[in-house]
């Protein structure tokens, strides 16, 4: 009696098991058929042209669609050197480089404040952009996520710091501004546990406000455009405290609405 070897018969059952279930569905077909009908018989020729179809089908279904592997590759690829980040190291790298023009030469010379203006200002704008692009392009890192919130608050602390120490800004406007920002900062990581809070249209106003209002007290203004700068700042000031108590406002909403899901689903649980 000829038999199969034990280790090829299990095998057998492996790659059988391993293969896609239409597979194995025509490939039983064709034996059935076979073990019925005469050799040679067209019912055999058929079945085998239709049993070939059906496992080449389910190779095709099987198969990952083209490019999908190389778009899985570079999702996993994704570094923190892309250009999102890029912008923000260039902000932090520029505060220091701030800091030393607006203090050039006692800190009151109009043609190093203008320097120092432009590089206030090419850190404003790169936080525009850094953020969106970082969005769109699916270029969102960790790194990114840490680094963005600490240069915008590094060039904005700087700016405030120096113009209060030259004499040119109250330091309760500064205490103000550089309160808010680092207490909203810590709120949401007290928060975070029940949820995010997303970033409001008076926030956006009030990042613009201030961007602006510092710009121009960083700037040698004199006349009616250092009026003007004041009730700027003024208008800052207000946004400021105004979107840092609807922040805790939101913030408060957000944990009790969190304490009471969680609640709800261990009561659901016991239940």
């Amino acid at each position: 009696m000829t038999g199969v070897p034990a280790s090829a018969a299990d095998g057998s059952s492996r790659a059988a098991a391993s293969q896609p279930a239409a597979v194995q569905a025509a490939q039983a077909a064709q034996a059935e058929l076979i073990a019925t009908e005469p050799v040679g018989g067209s019912a055999v020729a058929d079945v085998e042209e239709s049993a070939v179809e059906e496992i080449a089908g389910a190779h095709e279904a099987n198969r990952p669609p083209r490019g999908a592997k190389i778009a899985a590759a570079a999702v996993n690829q994704a570094s923190v050197w892309n250009i999102a980040n890029f912008l923000t190291m260039l902000r932090l790298l520029l505060v220091p480089g701030f800091v030393a023009l607006m203090l050039a030469d006692g800190g009151y010379d109009p043609a190093w404040r203008s320097f120092a203006w432009a590089a206030f200002a090419i850190a404003m704008i790169t936080d525009l952009f850094d953020g969106h692009l970082a969005r769109t392009y699916n270029l969102v890192t960790d790194f990114g996520k840490i680094a963005d919130p600490i240069a915008d608050k590094a060039i904005m602390g700087a700016a405030l710091i120096c113009l209060s120490s030259l004499g040119d800004l109250p330091w309760w406007v500064t205490i103000v501004i550089l309160g808010r920002e680092l207490g909203i900062t810590l709120l949401r990581f007290l928060v975070i546990r029940y949820g995010v809070i997303p970033a409001s249209r008076g926030g956006k106003l009030k990042t613009l406000t201030q961007g602006i209002a510092v710009g121009m007290y960083v700037l040698a203004l004199t006349g009616w455009l250092a009026t003007l700068r004041f009730w700027v700042m003024g208008a800052a000031v207000v946004l400021t405290v105004a979107t840092g108590l609807d922040y805790v406002r939101q913030a408060i909403v957000l944990r009790r609405q969190g304490i009471a899901e969680r609640r709800a689903a261990a009561e659901e649980t016991r239940a």
